[in-house]
């Protein structure tokens, strides 16, 4: 699913981006910790159902490869086929406070935990916007790029446009977003047995052809929907 954004930008030769699902109902299969450097390490978080998120947190105190790797295993040990969820109410409020894990780890579980908490978006063909003649402007083309970068407030917008099922258009003025005023936004909500997870769509000039885009936008909202009805688990039902 995290390569359908790249499928949208070479569909539209625009921005492709897509909302992850809120993983809170999410089942853990393993939590994996690799170190970047000295003071940088990466957590790698794998569902379930196959799903992986990643992300740079800078665990203090340092610790070594080693007990980077053995956190990692007993983290997985310990929360392996339980949801997200769960983990965090035991990040937030663990059963033994004096627990060697909290205790010496605080700072990297505290990371790890908003890492389960966060929705992940993904964006691919931000490059494109230098193509279009409507985006020559300097400073139309920085903000956006600006925008692109943003991406808590992107992720706000799209959580918004998630509420209503089906295709939006939000053309020039309409979006919230300012520096995003020069482009046009077509959304369209993706599902899972009946229960809309998250968004996808495109980011392209106010001169489009509306028509064509809207459909590809649309039916690749439908292809994913139908990947996701053949999963046989219970997943990232929203909660």
């Amino acid at each position: 699913m995290a390569g359908t954004p790249g499928l949208l930008s070479d569909g539209t030769h625009m921005t492709g981006m897509l909302l992850a699902p809120p993983l809170r109902r999410t089942a853990l299969d393993r939590i994996e910790l690799v170190a970047l450097g000295e003071d940088r390490a990466l957590a790698v978080v794998v569902t379930e159902t196959g799903w992986v998120t990643a992300r740079a947190i800078t665990p203090l105190p340092r610790p070594s490869l080693e007990e980077l790797r053995e956190v990692g295993r007993t983290l997985t040990r310990r929360y392996r086929g339980k949801t997200f969820q769960t983990i965090l109410d035991d990040i937030e409020r663990p059963n033994d406070p004096l627990d060697p894990l909290w205790t010496r780890y605080r700072s990297l579980l505290d990371q790890i935990g908003g890492l389960l908490r966060d929705r992940n978006l993904y964006i691919s063909g931000a490059i494109n916007v230098l193509d279009h003649p409507d985006f020559s402007d300097v400073g139309t083309m920085r903000g956006l790029l600006k925008a692109f970068e943003d991406k808590a407030r992107l992720v706000d917008l799209l959580t918004h446009l998630a509420e209503q099922r089906g295709v939006q258009v939000m053309i020039g003025g309409e979006n919230p977003v300012e520096e995003m005023r020069e482009c046009s936004l077509i959304t369209s909500t993706y599902t899972y047995r009946g229960q809309v997870l998250g968004v996808l769509g495109v980011v392209g000039p106010r001169r489009m052809p509306y028509g064509d885009v809207i459909s590809i936008v649309d039916e690749t909202a439908r292809l994913v929907s139908r990947s996701l009805s053949r999963v046989q688990r219970e997943l990232y039902l929203p909660g």
